[in-house]
Order: structure tokens, then C-alpha cells, then sequence
């Protein structure tokens, strides 16, 4: 098993930036994809961006792209989001996932979730 912890969230004003954080512990973390999800209020979960084991393939969602950055240590078991030109459309709770499949954005797609970090973007 993978346990995941997210940190780094918290509340910004619009334009704003954060970095997030997803600290991993157990079994071999730098052989998983990690991804990004987001779930705001009475909507589904969404997928927002991944990476691969390697770091060297990364993939985003069409609203984060450009403004957002996933990166990975695994010396240090961690995957990083940098969000920047944040928006009030990103509010949301933000959660990390380690699957096999860096492609895949259904959320059933990924095994092992953390407890997610809520980001709240003031306009």
C-alpha cells in the first residue's frame, strides 16, 4: 500500500499562487504515476493534472494548463503542483493519487488517495 499526505493549501487571493504538496510513504512510490484531482462543492471529482514515474511525461487538464506545473523528487517520495494565475473557478478540495496509468482521468482509474488539501481562491 501507498499512504498519501497533501499539503500546501490554504487561501489566496486571485491571481495568487500555491504549491502543493503529496508526501508518500510505503510501498515504492517512484514506480507509480501520481495525479491530481480537485472536487469543489456538489461537483464530481476532476481530474487536473499527472506524471509519470519518471517525471518525463506529464499531462493536464485543458483549464489548468499553462497556469499549473506537476513535478516530482523521488528522493524525497514527493510530487509537487504549482499553481499560478489562479482563478475562483479553482476552489475546490485537491487530492493526490498513485495509479499505473499517467493517461488516465477517471478517478476510478487511480488506487491510492490522500486525504486532500483545500485551496479557496478569493476574487
Amino acid at each position: 500500500q501507498v499512504q498519501l499526505v497533501e499539503s500546501g493549501g490554504g487561501l489566496v487571493q486571485a491571481g495568487g499562487s500555491l504549491r502543493l504538496s503529496c508526501a508518500a510513504s510505503g510501498r515504492s512510490f517512484s514506480v507509480y504515476a501520481v495525479g491530481w484531482f480537485r472536487q469543489a462543492p456538489g461537483k464530481e471529482r476532476d481530474f487536473v493534472a499527472s506524471i509519470n514515474w519518471s517525471g518525463g511525461s506529464t499531462n493536464y487538464a485543458d483549464s489548468v494548463k499553462g497556469r499549473f506545473i506537476i513535478s516530482r523528487d523521488n528522493a524525497k517520495n514527493t510530487v509537487y503542483l504549482q499553481m499560478s494565475g489562479l482563478q475562483s473557478e479553482d476552489t475546490a478540495v485537491y487530492y493526490c493519487a498513485v495509479g499505473t496509468v499517467v493517461v488516465a482521468r477517471t478517478p476510478s482509474s487511480w488506487n491510492y488517495w490522500g486525504q486532500g488539501t483545500q485551496v479557496t481562491v478569493s476574487s
